[in-house]
């Protein structure tokens, strides 16, 4: 895990506990909406948004369509406690939760597990090269 300097959290998977130079996090924390992106309203008081490299497959179950359909969509990025496409990298198969709640906490810890488990197959190939 990684925190930047404007309070956002990035997860890798680093079993030596380096962040690795080359690699991406499976899933982020931020508590701001960045320039450029379209808004998760996270100005509001306590407002955060978790995002997870859920991949294709996944993606494709928690949607119903393609990672590369998702910017086609009209979604609204701030609704709270639902599965939803990532606002800017929902067409490399990331997936978003805006203050994750009940009705979203089993399917958010499945996701996490899932990204979790692709970051470290990704680690274990780039290792046994």
């Amino acid at each position: 895990m990684a925190r930047d300097q404007l309070g956002d959290t990035f997860f890798y998977h680093s079993p030596d506990g380096a962040v690795p130079p080359a690699a991406q996090p499976f899933a982020t924390i931020v508590t701001k909406d960045y320039p450029g992106e379209p808004s998760s309203r996270l100005d509001r008081p306590g407002a955060f948004r978790v995002n997870v490299a859920a991949g294709r497959e996944e993606f494709v179950r928690r949607t119903g369509r393609a990672p590369q359909d998702a910017a086609a969509a009209e979604e609204d990025h701030g609704l709270a406690d639902t599965v939803m496409p990532h606002p800017v990298y929902g067409s490399a198969g990331w997936l978003a939760v805006v203050n994750p709640g009940a009705r979203t906490d089993d399917a958010l810890r499945e996701l996490l597990r899932h990204a979790h488990g692709l970051a470290r197959a990704r680690h274990e190939r780039r290792r046994d090269r």
